[in-house]
């Protein structure tokens, strides 16, 4: 379907109000407008099954159909009609039909899709019904709002994240879908139509386009409603748009409301809601959630509540029609307008932004009477640059992509696209590259200019844009009635348009034939087609000067004649241009070029030019052109001089080649010496600290001690390069490397702090020693751990921060780690932990710590915890500081804050009321956890029918195998990198999350590749000289299941009941209560392997890898100082042993067990587990109890046959290690446990012959009780 170019008439009046819009405008003046609540709240209130939803007429549908609620006005009419009517006698004024997935794209999940137009139809006959028989029977008027929701598809987001520009749905498609919809509505009855619930603004375009062709073609125009959807405070669409650049994009439809529902409760869309306000003319709507949801995807907010945080937004004169949506129900419809009943409504604003054009990307841009000259990007040409062209043409559109973001970084405010070459198929071009853009929000937050002289080109961008974009260009050569046609068409997607001065005769070159053409231009777009000026922007034609030809000279002097006088007399319209025509005559000279349209731009913009196609970036400044060079341009571009086109290409062959020079300075040595202590901080830069730090020490007024510089403006650096870490602006080596300089500064002031030291002891005449460091901290990985690369991170950075760090290294005992602090007088203890036992052990601490009276701040940092569990778990246990820490850059500020004397009980104060929140909200979630019983959970398991299931694979051997001195360049390919970015704390943003996308980030991507260069080189160095070694065990073993359990045998024997198992592996269930529409199994790691009873023989594997050698390594590293490749080793040894457990299962599933003998993957393809078969490890989600490892070792003796030991928590030792069981069941999948009850717990305890007690300390994480209580 191709919906364009649809146009019979040309007028302004082409959106008039109809008399039902004036009519319901006048009610909106008056009273706040109350809409319904939610369909589906209702619906689930009359608990139907799937013969419900079928009735007769599809008792023989071939697809599920319970939860298609739109269905149920076929098949349950009486049922919709009666919750429209509770709706009604409830105060609504507005109801909705019952449409929201009515079109023609989201029935065929339910192979409806042929029912959609009947569907529409007779749901808005329902309503319409519902609404007259009020009516009769109270003489109150009501209408219905004909629903129109958003799809299950999205035109600005791909379904696949390894092709950005892939879309499973076009814009024609929607356009037909939404056709086929909107028209059942209309024939149904309905008033208003109601886009709602947008999580995508292209999809509301495509909605509005569909409706825009009806009214026109076909139908009696009606108002029109759009409601977006705010997915998460951070006030922006699913896909990405704020909610003013929603408005924004949305606002040539002339919505007679606009506002938002879903997604947030009332309280959380208040300021996004505000926002919508400020920048419409029209009317608002509000209909939130009944709050946000609670776990298990319901809500929990009463109808009071939702009524008063209603009644504050109309009593602030924020809204004109609320209503509700999911969880909200005719109660909450009562409520709601008994409170907003006497409230007036608010005000629309006349006219907002009466002098501004607007645009969005995912973010809006206003273009107004004191915007300075915009930017509109060049480089995204195939016609302009040959790089760009040469990308697109070999289809390597994810480079072309560096261009464009390079345009935005460098000053581009819009983007202009154009793919018009003769070789390239223009319009799926176009559509691809938008379809990139979008995938990159850096790119995407700025509007497009969609350029090409093909306007099948023009369109196919527009339909890939959720954004209001400039479409360039249309113009008056090919007649008024094509002009019209395109401006129309150009209209309705939303754009603004760019037409060029050519008519009938061709192209305008003096000033009075270009004023002339924009004037008839101006007035046929706004008086015929309603085009609001601030929309219209002329394009005078920029024309190349300096050619040598005399009829050329003028041009220059022409275009501005005709900027002033088209922004004199075309009130509202906007002037731009094609800077690079200008200075084409001097081509390869980009020197000349640059300085003519610096001064070009110069006058032009004095004369009203406001934006212009240029190399953003590459623009001089007027003052700084070489004078005698800008003269000569302005003689050009004026016609001042005959001889200036000679005289600039003299100028050329004598000072010019081609380049410029760039020169480096160091502006930065030019501010106070406190922002060069911070700048050098935060750059990393040592060169230049010791010199600032003297001259600070020299200000002895200022600094009256060493220590105050670093108390001062050193720590004032710091707090910034944690800041900046924070906010993902910096990275974890620059922020060692920023520690290195503070190191640097505070060791340039140790001795000065020493001979203070000194100088007060004998003045004092006291031999206390003076502690010469800012604190004393004492470092520790808990009892049973044996991870400590973060630790060593932390380390490092407070060590260069002036605090005395003492490491005791892993595995340290509670009464140790307490010993050694009270012996060292530690001021803070740090704790760190990777695996799950370790928290346990932190509780302990902090345990003790309370026993034995201490007072010593608590720090709580590594992977397995949070500041949940640390609220929750360990501070409650200490009445002192216990404080997580996210990560090294925090560190610093912490530990500063909780030994400054002046801020620690404020900080402790605010941190209590802090943690008393988190407490107060995860017993709050608690309350709200529901669980199956045991048997229950047991009874809705996996069910495999294993007699018509292939006979499991038997293992090419039975008993373990060992492998030694493993080949390691055999595993390199195998790394999955993203993970070793993690623990640098190198994060990219969406779309550059993974590894290899992570070097394209623009915060990290630099950093991110130099620490991978770094690694790289030292893995092959490592490998090289086998300073790490390999080794591996695998084991396989008749295995059959009974109950939860796994019963594992000697040999191949036939298995009866009563044989008598050689070992035996426990699985957990999951028991928390899963949405009552799924059919999801409560799944336990003996559904994956064949019940004893089955009559069919299967098979478990073991395995356990580890790369020995890097601790040594690390250890040798660290005494040399290198704390960096220290942690460096274990970092890389982590992700060789992951890579060694992913390469020996592929070998497993290929030739040991060989169940999968022709699977042919790539690495990536593993990493996304798309084998058959898992390898899930004992404590972790699948099987969160670590004491199943003791069963593995006893097995496969693995602790004798390759030297992998377990500590007293069941940490691996080396911590470089992975083991696990292996399945190899089609079905068999990986999943988390989750939270469990006692009655699991006493029967897993019974099981392995435990006791309660022990059971829970191992498996205190997913407790969904408190097992203290």
């Amino acid at each position: 379907m191709g919906p364009t170019n649809v146009i019979h008439k040309f007028s302004a009046e082409a959106g008039a109000k109809c008399q039902l819009e004036s009519e319901l405008r006048t009610v909106l003046q008056q009273r706040i407008m109350v809409l319904d609540g939610g369909m589906g709240t209702m619906v689930q209130q009359h608990k139907l099954e799937e013969e419900d939803f079928r009735g007769d007429e599809l008792k023989d549908h071939p697809l599920p159909l319970k939860g298609n609620n739109d269905l149920l006005s076929i098949t349950q009419p009486d049922i919709i009609y009666q919750i429209h009517k509770e709706y009604l006698n409830a105060g609504a004024d507005i109801i909705e039909t019952n449409t929201f997935s009515s079109t023609s794209i989201a029935q065929a999940d339910y192979g409806l899709e042929h029912m959609a137009y009947r569907l529409n139809r007779k749901s808005a006959e329902l309503a319409r019904r519902a609404v007259d028989d009020f009516t009769k029977q109270t003489g109150s008027k009501r209408y219905v709002a004909g629903a129109v929701g958003p799809t299950n598809k999205t035109l600005s987001v791909s379904p696949s994240v390894e092709r950005p520009d892939f879309r499973n749905v076009t814009f024609d498609g929607l356009v037909e879908a939404y056709t086929e919809q909107v028209r059942g509505l209309l024939d149904g009855g309905a008033d208003i139509i109601l886009v709602e619930t947008v999580f995508d603004t292209a999809n509301a375009k495509a909605a509005l386009f569909a409706i825009d062709l009806l009214f026109e073609k076909s139908y009696e125009r009606k108002p029109i409603f759009i409601s977006g959807t705010i997915v998460d405070r951070s006030g922006r669409t699913l896909s990405g748009q704020t909610g003013e650049a929603f408005v924004v994009s949305l606002s040539h439809a002339k919505p007679l409301c606009i506002g938002l529902n879903c997604a947030l409760g009332a309280t959380e869309m208040r300021p996004f809601i505000e926002a919508i306000g400020k920048s419409t003319t029209a009317f608002i709507i509000c209909y939130p959630n009944a709050g946000l949801p609670n776990t298990f995807g319901g809500y929990d907010e009463t109808p009071e509540v939702t009524a008063s945080s209603l009644k504050d937004f109309a009593q602030d004169g924020l809204v004109n029609i609320v209503g509700g949506c999911c969880g909200t129900t005719p109660g909450h419809i009562r409520a709601i307008s008994e409170a907003v009943r006497h409230c007036k409504p608010r005000t629309p604003a006349a006219d907002i932004h009466q002098e501004n054009l607007l645009l969005a990307g995912l973010e809006p841009f206003r273009i107004g009477p004191y915007t300075n000259f915009v930017n509109i990007g060049e480089r995204c040409n195939v016609a302009g640059s040959r790089k760009f062209a040469k990308l697109i043409m070999a289809g390597n559109y994810e480079e072309a992509l560096s261009i464009a973001k390079t345009q935005v970084e460098m000053g581009a405010q819009v983007l202009d696209i154009n793919m018009d070459e003769g070789m390239l198929e223009g319009p799926t071009a176009m559509a691809r590259f938008c379809n990139y853009i979008a995938s990159e929000p850096d790119i995407a937050r700025v509007p497009l200019c969609i350029d090409s002289s093909n306007f099948a080109v023009i369109e196919a961008g527009l339909k890939c844009c959720q954004g209001k974009c400039i479409v360039n260009s249309i113009s008056l050569k090919e007649g008024e009635e094509e002009f019209l046609l395109r401006a129309a068409t150009v209209q309705r997607y939303g754009a603004a348009v760019v037409v060029m001065a050519f008519d009938e005769e061709g192209q305008a070159t003096d000033s009075d034939r270009k004023v002339e053409i924009c004037s008839r231009a101006y007035k046929l777009l706004v008086s015929k087609v309603g085009f609001d000026p601030n929309d219209i922007i002329f394009d005078p034609n920029i024309l190349t000067i300096g050619t040598g030809m005399e009829e050329h000279n003028e041009y220059a002097v022409n275009f501005i004649k005709a900027t002033k006088l088209i922004k004199e007399t075309l009130p509202r319209a906007r002037v731009s241009g094609g800077l690079s025509n200008l200075s084409f005559s001097f081509r390869g000279m980009e020197a000349i070029r640059e300085a003519m349209h610096g001064a070009f731009l110069y006058h032009a913009i004095k004369d009203g030019m406001d934006m212009g196609i240029v190399n953003a970036g590459n623009l001089p400044v007027y003052d700084d052109i070489d004078k005698e060079l800008l003269l000569l341009c302005e003689n050009l571009i004026w016609n001042r001089d005959p001889e200036a086109t000679e005289k600039l290409l003299a100028y050329t062959q004598t000072y010019v080649k081609g380049g410029k020079k760039v020169v480096q300075t160091d502006e930065w040595r030019l501010t106070s010496v406190e922002e060069r202590l911070e700048y050098a901080l935060i750059k990393g830069i040592e060169k230049y600290v010791v010199e600032d730090v003297e001259e600070c020490r020299s200000q002895v007024n200022r600094y009256t001690r060493p220590l105050h510089i670093i108390e001062g403006p050193l720590m004032n650096g710091m707090k910034v390069v944690g800041d900046l870490f924070g906010a993902g602006k910096m990275f974890l080596p620059q922020v060692i490397k920023s520690a290195r300089v503070m190191k640097k500064a505070v060791g340039h002031l140790i001795p000065f702090m020493e001979k203070e030291r000194q100088e007060l002891m004998a003045s004092s005449g006291s031999t206390e020693e003076i502690d010469p460091y800012q604190g004393t901290i004492v470092l520790a990985t808990v009892k049973g751990d044996v991870h400590d690369i973060g630790k060593n991170i932390v380390g490092v950075v407070l060590g260069c921060n002036n605090f005395r760090v003492i490491d005791l290294g892993v595995m340290v005992p509670c009464d140790k780690i307490l010993r050694e602090a009270v012996t060292k007088k530690a001021d803070i203890i740090g704790l760190s932990g990777l695996i799950t036992p370790s928290l346990d052990e932190m509780i302990y601490v902090a345990k003790e710590m309370e026993r034995l009276g201490m007072t010593t701040p608590l720090l709580i940092g590594g992977a397995t915890t949070s500041k949940t569990h640390t609220a929750v778990k360990i501070a409650p246990r200490y009445s002192c500081p216990a404080i997580h820490v996210l990560d090294a850059s925090r560190s610093v500020v912490v530990c500063s804050q909780l030994l400054d004397e002046t801020m620690k009980e404020e900080y402790f104060d605010d941190l209590k009321e802090e943690y008393e929140d988190v407490r107060q909200d995860h017993y709050d979630s608690l309350k709200e956890r529901r669980y199956l019983s045991l048997s229950q959970a047991r009874d809705k398991a996996l069910r495999i029918d294993w007699s018509s299931l292939p006979k499991p694979v038997c293992p090419q051997f039975l008993g373990t195998r060992v492998f030694e001195w493993y080949d390691l360049n055999s595993l390199v390919d195998f790394i999955d990198w993203k993970p070793f970015f993690d623990v640098w704390q190198l994060r990219g943003k969406y779309p550059n999350r993974g590894y290899p996308k992570i070097f394209n980030d623009k915060t990290v991507g630099s950093e991110a590749r130099r620490v991978f260069d770094e690694a790289q080189q030292l893995l092959n160095q490592m490998i090289d000289r086998s300073s790490l070694k390999g080794r591996a065990l695998v084991g396989f073993w008749r295995a059959q299941s009974d109950g939860d359990d796994i019963n594992v045998y000697q040999d191949d024997v036939t298995v009866h009941r009563d044989t008598k198992p050689i070992a035996k592996f426990h699985g957990l269930r999951q028991q928390v209560e899963k949405d009552s529409s799924s059919s999801e199994p409560f799944l336990c790691v003996s559904d994956f392997v064949a019940p004893v009873d089955s009559g069919v023989a299967d098979y478990i594997g073991v395995f356990a890898v580890s790369v020995f050698g890097a601790e040594e390594l690390s250890q040798q590293f660290q005494a040399q100082g290198d704390d960096y490749n220290s942690i460096m080793v274990k970092a890389l040894a982590d992700r060789l042993a992951e890579a060694f457990a992913e390469e020996l299962h592929a070998r497993v599933r290929k030739e040991l067990w060989g169940y999968c003998a022709d699977e042919a993957l790539q690495a990536t393809d593993l990493h996304r587990i798309r084998y058959q078969g898992i390898r899930p490890a004992a404590g972790y989600p699948s099987q969160p109890d670590h004491t199943e490892k003791t069963t593995m070792w006893s097995l496969a003796d693995i602790q004798d046959k390759i030297g992998i030991g377990l500590t007293e928590s069941l940490a691996m030792m080396p911590a470089a290690s992975v083991s696990g069981l292996y399945f190899s069941n089609p079905q068999a999948s990986y999943f988390a446990v989750g939270k469990i009850t006692k009655e699991q717990v006493v029967d897993y305890a019974t099981r392995k012959a435990m006791s309660v007690e022990e059971v829970e300390r191992w498996l205190s994480p997913i407790l969904g009780y408190d097992s203290a209580a």
